[in-house]
């Protein structure tokens, strides 16, 4: 059985984005944080995206090896992301690219399915979809890298729940600019 994992750069208040889906309010990542992200990519074997982050990571990162500015982390994390086998969910979209399969169908039902397969690690990503996931109690580890802002309002990187659920602290890290790094895993 595979193991889920939903994490994502978020805000001290519990956001993931401020008002109109605005992102910016962390500014870049330090060069320690983007080379954590890029290893998670590495070690993940498939990531689950809703249409929104799907849409954002794939405006860029396609060709983000080939930016004049792009870093050696950048370059490396732009060919993990393009290599990678990814499931985007959304039945708004048709049609999509990068070694990415599309379901239009019940995210929940094929989360389930895919975990019972063999295999390494997923990553979910995306409020909506790691929400759903959420929910059905499917996500296994809860990766949190916050920032030191606040911005009142947004969209939450937890959904409420109809039931506790507990968690154990595996790892803490603290970042270049205040950010903290916290990985805990659901007791099961």
């Amino acid at each position: 059985m595979r193991k889920l994992i939903y994490g994502m750069n978020l805000t001290l208040d519990g956001y993931i984005a401020a008002p109109g889906d605005d992102i910016g309010w962390g500014g870049p990542p330090s060069d320690e944080l983007f080379q954590f992200w890029s290893d998670q990519l590495q070690a993940t074997d498939l990531t689950l995206y809703g249409r929104k982050l799907w849409q954002t990571m794939s405006s860029y990162w396609p060709t983000g090896d080939q930016q004049p500015n792009a870093t050696p982390t950048e370059i490396e994390f732009a060919r993990r992301w393009r290599d990678m086998s990814k499931v985007v969910f959304s039945s708004t979209i048709d049609k999509v690219d990068w070694n990415t399969r599309l379901v239009t169908g019940d995210a929940v039902a094929e989360i389930s399915r895919l975990k019972a397969e063999d295999g390494g690690p997923m990553d979910i990503g995306g409020a909506t979809l790691a929400g759903a996931a959420m929910r059905a109690g499917l996500i296994d580890e809860y990766v949190l890298a916050t920032a030191p802002v606040l911005v009142g309002s947004g969209t939450p990187f937890f959904t409420a729940l109809d039931s506790w659920v507990n968690l154990n602290l595996v790892e803490t890290r603290a970042f270049p600019g205040g950010v903290v790094l916290t990985r805990y895993e659901t007791r099961h």
